[in-house]
């Protein structure tokens, strides 16, 4: 783009700031940001912050900090919740994501084109995707910074600064490991690729550019170290697996701005697919070398990927977005591309980015609703309480998630009851459950309740979690839009607070529960009302 041409209203420092502060309308309005799995990681927030005021939560949890790949909003917390408490503590650092991603996405792609492509407003809507509302929010949080840090790693190239960047690049990326292992790699991989192009742009042939961008990506290697380390350690488990899921990844991307309307969201996808594949047939723009090869890049390690790696879920889900926002901002008008038609692509990005938000706005407002409604709950449960909770969810989820699956652990956040929504796998994250009495109720995912017994899961049919849960263990028991069940399973509960089909009862621990045969479980008569 010609340097000399007065900025347009896009390319302008006062759009950049509008949009990333578009970007957060949405998370204004709930209390709780409702992203899945937020509220489980807000509970164990509770308990890193209060364990050692309360014995109690010794008796149910183990907390030991270590040095971990995922720990972005866990350090960020301890003072945040100092200064707001931890929910809106939790709710502003959630907040900033979306607007670091749309700041950054529009900074690489200033220093790559010179000044801010119209097309380019196509990948702002990307901001709120699938993985995002997933509350997979350390991640998110380490891809939204690698993406500042990786127009930073450009602009001091740019600049010639490149000593001064390997120098300070060193303790940047140790950093961003420690919030997020996937923020570091894409950075990493970003950063070679950018590298690569710049070093064959500079003279070298493709075999010596290789050499020379991987020297130049050094000061991003010291974390390997601290991989190493993380993951030889015996108390880590988890496998890795699922390799070459083509028809998982193929759905990945169709349901990348997966959230309520599922009209909408595939054609916003289709949006998207257009104007990449546009960029290949229209001689009016292309595609920028530099930018093009690091889609290619993420392109290559989303379809390297593994569904799971470490016993986390989804690994390869999670850089969709931001794969698909690199091609997207890899895309430039041509010099041959009238005004009008440039003012036309910039006109329609911004619409499809608002109209996005408008449509996310919504989405989260019906769930904010939800979410306060089914809350309630807590106004009858003490702090401390004994408290287990079953949450309804179907074999086959609808387009539209309940995103109540860790609405328990606010009870853990707000109330210090035991919550049995929490992760326990050692290594994965600094908090495990202990509490012994618990049995098979202690963790996730004994709190997902269905209405039979889903093939290929681990979650159990509601009649056998309340016939079976062991009630010497627990003194109250919440359910949340559970599936049907016969009331004989209620046997010993006192329901003390009810709305619609959620309720939380009391356990009369005087009285015995039901006397109920696996046989009988299995019958349809313990699937109704």
């Amino acid at each position: 783009m010609e340097p000399q041409q007065a900025p347009r209203w896009w390319q302008t420092r006062l759009f950049v700031i509008a949009a990333t502060l578009i970007a957060i309308i949405p998370l204004l309005r709930p209390e709780i940001p409702p992203l899945v799995d937020l509220p489980g990681h807000m509970g164990r927030f509770r308990v890193q912050i209060a364990i050692a005021d309360h014995p109690f939560l010794k008796e149910w949890y183990d907390f030991n900090w270590s040095l971990i790949g995922n720990l972005g909003i866990d350090l960020l917390i301890i003072p945040m919740a100092k200064l707001f408490g931890l929910e809106l503590g939790v709710k502003l650092i959630v907040m900033a994501i979306p607007a670091l991603m749309v700041s950054g996405l529009l900074w690489i792609a200033r220093e790559v084109h010179g000044r801010i492509p119209a097309t380019a407003l196509f990948a702002l809507p990307l901001a709120y995707s699938y993985p995002f509302h997933f509350g997979f929010v350390n991640f998110e949080l380490s891809m939204v910074i690698a993406l500042n840090l990786f127009a930073l790693w450009l602009r001091m190239a740019r600049l010639g600064h490149v000593r001064l960047r390997a120098a300070i690049f060193v303790p940047i990326s140790c950093l961003l490991w420690v919030c997020h292992t996937f923020g570091w790699g894409t950075l990493g991989v970003l950063a070679f690729s950018a590298e690569l192009v710049r070093q064959h742009d500079a003279g070298h042939r493709w075999y010596k550019a290789l050499v020379r961008a991987g020297l130049a990506c050094v000061p991003l290697a010291l974390p390997m170290a601290l991989m190493i380390f993380w993951r030889s350690g015996d108390h880590v488990g988890g496998q890795t697996t699922d390799w070459f899921n083509w028809r998982a990844k193929i759905g990945w991307m169709v349901m990348v701005f997966r959230d309520r309307w599922e009209l909408l969201d595939i054609a916003s996808v289709a949006v998207v697919l257009m104007i990449l594949v546009r960029a290949v047939r229209d001689p009016s723009i292309q595609y920028s070398r530099n930018l093009g090869l690091s889609a290619a890049f993420l392109l290559l390690v989303y379809i390297l990927l593994p569904r799971i790696v470490f016993g986390s879920a989804y690994a390869d889900m999670r850089l969709v977005p931001f794969m698909l926002a690199m091609a997207v901002i890899a895309i430039r008008p041509k010099t041959e591309l009238s005004v009008l038609g440039t003012w036309v692509l910039a006109t329609l990005g911004l619409a499809f980015f608002l109209v996005r938000i408008a449509a996310t706005t919504a989405s989260f407002w019906i769930y904010a609703q939800t979410y306060e409604r089914e809350l309630k709950a807590l106004d009858h449960v003490p702090v401390g309480a004994r408290l287990v909770s079953f949450v309804g969810e179907k074999c086959y989820g609808d387009w539209t998630a309940s995103r109540l699956e860790h609405l328990p652990a606010i009870a853990l956040e707000r109330k210090m009851a035991y919550s049995n929504d929490q992760w326990s796998m050692a290594g994965a994250q600094l908090l495990t459950t202990q509490y012994a009495k618990a049995k098979r109720y202690a963790h996730d995912p004994s709190e997902i309740v269905t209405a039979v017994q889903c093939p290929r899961e681990w979650w159990r049919p509601i009649s056998t979690s309340l016939a079976r849960f062991p009630r010497d263990a627990f003194d109250y028991v919440w359910l949340i839009q559970p599936p049907a069940y016969d009331p004989r399973l209620a046997t010993g509960l006192v329901e003390i607070w009810r709305d619609g089909s959620s309720v939380l009862y009391k356990v009369d621990h005087s009285q015995p529960g039901p006397v109920v045969s696996d046989v009988e479980l299995r019958a349809p008569v313990f699937r109704q009302h």
